[in-house]
């Protein structure tokens, strides 16, 4: 099985090879300018810049959620202007703990490019080793990227509708344990999960050092989960189910889907079902 997830040493040794695109997707939710600015001081040596809510998001509109999917067609204009195409591997690194290094990841792969990673560690670790870093922006050829979508990767509000409670299906919310719960709620007006939704935390599939947990360690997280299943991972907004999405392919989970509006998007439906655990008050 093809890892998804490379060593930033693997990333020390590309930083020469031309057939190697990096990308930083450093990107701070509530202080939009800051993880552009972070890139313009230092990045990694030939590392191009994409930025969640410009690039890997569309406008946000009643539904579809906080961050819902951008125009493929746009973002293929974007990657193509980065000198992205199939022809080259692509890894991404962020300093968010791999959320949208992750993001960026899956909407490769969903765009057909199977040769895209995401380096283990962030820029910090990166730093604290002593690997290089500059403040010099790199020239690249731009180049034409075709996407080539693969739609069994997304599913959609009324899909995840259907398959509540059915046999075969397991949803994951990616939250941490307050908001699943309902406890609280500091982001979206509504408290609480989809119902059925177990709940697994998307920074568990992390070490104490910050770094990817090996696939072994990711499969005796998700050991509850039938491997035959299929996998529905959702967020808040889609962003953060992405690192589980991540995991969950290095555990070896084949059959795994996003629910891109995530929890933003399936609250702005009313009528939509709503779970809370029974101390949530």
């Amino acid at each position: 099985m093809e890892r998804s997830i490379v060593s930033q040493e693997w990333v020390k040794q590309q930083l020469e090879n031309r057939q190697v695109r990096i990308v930083d997707c450093r990107f701070v939710l509530g202080q939009p300018a800051a993880g552009r600015q972070a890139y313009l001081t230092e990045h990694i040596p030939g590392a191009l810049y994409v930025d969640l809510e410009q690039d890997l998001s569309g406008r946000k509109q009643r539904h579809g959620g906080r961050h819902p999917l951008p125009e493929v067609a746009r973002l293929a204009a974007k990657l193509g202007g980065l000198g992205i195409d199939h022809s080259v591997q692509v890894v991404a690194y962020d300093d968010q703990g791999g959320a949208m290094a992750s993001r960026f990841w899956w909407l490769m792969r969903y765009l057909g490019h199977t040769r895209a990673y995401v380096m283990d560690g962030g820029f910090l670790q990166w730093k604290a080793k002593g690997y290089p870093v500059t403040e010099e922006l790199p020239s690249v050829q731009p180049a034409t990227f075709i996407p080539q979508v693969q739609k069994h990767m997304l599913v959609s509000m009324q899909e995840v509708k259907d398959r509540i409670g059915k046999p075969g299906t397991v949803i994951i919310d990616s939250r941490e344990a307050k908001r699943y719960k309902g406890v609280e709620e500091p982001i979206d007006p509504v408290a609480g999960h989809i119902p059925g939704a177990l709940h697994y935390f998307w920074k568990d599939g992390l070490n104490e050092q910050g770094t990817w947990k090996s696939g072994e360690e990711q499969r005796r997280r998700f050991a509850k989960i039938d491997p035959a299943d299929e996998v529905i991972v959702y967020c808040g907004s889609g962003v953060t189910a992405c690192p589980n999405i991540l995991a969950l392919k290095e555990a070896g989970y084949q059959n795994v889907k996003l629910y891109a509006g995530s929890w933003s998007d399936w609250i702005s439906y009313p009528d939509n079902p709503v779970e809370r655990d029974k101390d949530a008050r």
